[in-house]
């Protein structure tokens, strides 16, 4: 019967009997309304977590223990639904007693398949915007009048001494920044701690060649996106007088040349004692929350090799290298053959030194055209732009998808990029590269999602690979460091004056670990990835990615990093998160995850 109904019918009758079943307090019929296996995903709206269930059992479950408090009401379709391959999708709209909502539904004949709720603003306390902007000028006439620019400084000068803020976010890159950003709005005081003294050098700081591998369309920040003449592929040095641009106009409190020196949680006064030293001040600052910002990645991981004292030519981490100018006539070695590895190759040979990479496991690669087209092209691309994709209803797109169903998407995608690129394909391996597309062909995000690693983008350097121009020696590593060489595994051995490690950063909580203890480290787990089972994966299944954007199992500790795309989507429901907390309201959190690998 359903099949007869207007998509815009069934989804509003599906609403309907939604609401119905929620106000009857019947966890039971309401879990009855999805597929069997079908998911809920929510984000903040109804948990305080980020949290996605399957089946019946769970969804029984979740209902019973989150509507009462969180009171949902006035569910509604926004704008029309739509009807595909027997799947029909809509936009909805809800309210909370505390907030109004947004989500995505996906019917199957009459079913919920998946349904996502994210919480969009706190009714009492939304941000100042449209109709709630600030005046900016007070009209008439008064003594002591101070300016704009008396009162930014008078808050600058206050903010840490004088008056403590609430949260304090430790690292000043495009997350931190972000974050400060939407803080900011919600009226949250807010100061940024960052070692490198301008916004953005954490992009100047890296290696000359590094661009965006991401295009624009993805990797806008909140509030202000890039202008239409931006490039498609930001140059690092770009993006860093963006961000320092950014933190201006945002009015963010940004303590520049500042370094954490240690963190611990008070217990009885329920605050952060964080102290920092600022440009050689040493200040104690006392906020209600802390989050570290420090990217998705953790420590760099440089691994322990026999042998590295004794090497007589120059060593480091990819993070450290500078470019590769300095190399020319060099016999430079590349430990790695991800991103980074090949930015840094394909450097190094433009700038005429004889360069290897060493790659010890397999690589998934996808041309930057190819990924245009195929992959982010019908949600992040100008493409998209004109035929009236936002960049929110994007991300709530690629968000109304549970991670155990998005591999069903991205398999056949993939299938196509390998269909398509084939002959490219082929000569990475004949020039003996190995080549991956996933555990199960997911290819890129998935393994982005799982591991953070193991991918690269091609924007040129695999030519050079193919072709011989940069050199490869696969499926070895280095077994020892000489005065002057490499050996590796398999016994040869490679002369080098360079050796870089491209060996990638550890988990997240690695900077917890360092700033405030292993004990607290160890207490809230392993950061990224989400018990897919597959390799640097580990199960059990968890469903989120782990302590990303929602309360750990420290209190008052909170994680935020990821790519511009997360940093600037999972931003604004870790703000309302610390909003909520400031605010005094109440905020049970349902299905916090327990910690099953400690890094």
């Amino acid at each position: 019967m359903s099949n007869a109904k207007t998509p815009n019918h069934q989804v509003e009758h599906w609403l309907g009997e939604w609401e119905r079943t929620l106000r009857g307090d019947d966890p039971t019929a309401a879990a009855e309304l999805f597929e069997q296996n079908g998911y809920w995903r929510d984000l903040v709206s109804f948990t305080w977590n980020i949290k996605t269930v399957e089946g019946h059992a769970a969804l029984r479950d979740m209902i019973g223990a989150t509507v009462a408090n969180t009171q949902p009401f006035d569910w509604n379709l926004a704008g029309d639904a739509r009807e595909e391959n027997g799947v029909v999708e809509a936009w909805i709209t809800f309210q909370t007693a505390v907030g109004r909502g947004h989500g995505h539904l996906r019917l199957r004949e009459g079913k919920a398949w998946t349904l996502l709720t994210t919480l969009k603003e706190l009714r009492d306390y939304p941000e100042q915007r449209n109709d709630l902007r600030p005046k900016g000028a007070r009209h008439g006439v008064f003594k002591n009048r101070k300016s704009w620019l008396e009162e930014r400084r008078e808050e600058e000068a206050e903010l840490g001494y004088s008056r403590q803020p609430y949260c304090v976010v430790i690292g000043g890159g495009q997350g931190g920044i972000g974050l400060a950003a939407r803080l900011r709005q919600l009226n949250v005081p807010t100061i940024v701690v960052e070692k490198n003294p301008r916004p953005g050098d954490s992009w100047r700081n890296r290696y000359k060649s590094l661009c965006l591998h991401d295009p624009v369309w993805y990797d806008h920040m909140p509030y202000l996106p890039f202008p239409d003449h931006w490039p498609v592929f930001s140059p690092k040095d770009k993006i860093g007088d963006w961000l320092e641009m950014y933190t201006r106009i945002m009015e963010i409190n940004y303590w520049g040349s500042t370094e954490c020196t240690g963190a611990r949680y008070d217990e009885q006064a329920g605050e952060w004692v964080v102290d920092v030293n600022r440009d050689g001040e040493r200040v104690t600052l006392r906020p209600q929350q802390l989050v570290l910002a420090t990217g998705m990645s953790g420590m760099p991981n440089v691994p322990e090799i026999p042998g590295m004292e004794d090497f007589q030519g120059e060593q480091h981490h990819s993070s450290k290298h500078p470019g590769g100018e300095a190399y020319a006539g060099k016999k430079c070695v590349v430990l790695g053959a991800n991103n980074s590895a090949h930015d840094i190759c394909a450097a190094l040979w433009e700038h005429g030194a004889d360069v290897t990479m060493v790659q010890r496991s397999s690589t998934h690669v996808i041309k930057s055209e190819t990924l245009m087209e195929l992959v982010l092209g019908p949600l992040y691309s100008e493409e998209a732009v004109n035929n009236g994709i936002t960049t929110e209803m994007a991300d709530m797109t690629f968000a109304s998808i549970p991670y155990k169903v998005m591999p069903q998407f991205h398999v056949p995608v993939y299938e196509q990029v390998a269909e398509k690129d084939a002959d490219f394909y082929r000569r990475l391996r004949d020039a003996g590269f190995m080549l991956d597309f996933g555990d199960d062909g997911s290819g890129l995000f998935m393994k982005y999602l799982r591991r953070g690693s193991g991918y690269y983008i091609d924007v040129g350097a695999c030519e050079l690979v193919a072709n011989g121009d940069i050199k490869l020696r696969s499926g070895v590593g280095i077994e020892r460091i000489n005065a002057h060489s490499v050996t590796l595994t398999d016994g040869s051995e490679l002369p080098a004056d360079l050796i870089v490690y491209a060996t990638g950063y550890g988990s997240m909580n690695g900077w917890a670990a360092r700033i405030i203890s292993q004990e607290v480290a160890d207490k809230v787990g392993k950061c990224w990835g989400m018990g897919s089972d597959t390799t640097k994966d580990p199960g059990p299944w968890e469903g989120e990615l782990r302590n990303m954007w929602k309360p750990t199992r420290q209190q008052a500790l909170w994680f935020h990093g990821g790519n511009l795309h997360q940093s600037r989507f999972y931003s604004q429901f870790l703000a309302l998160q610390l909003k909520a907390r400031m605010e005094g309201l109440d905020t049970p959190v349902y299905g916090q995850q327990e910690v099953h690998h400690l890094a």
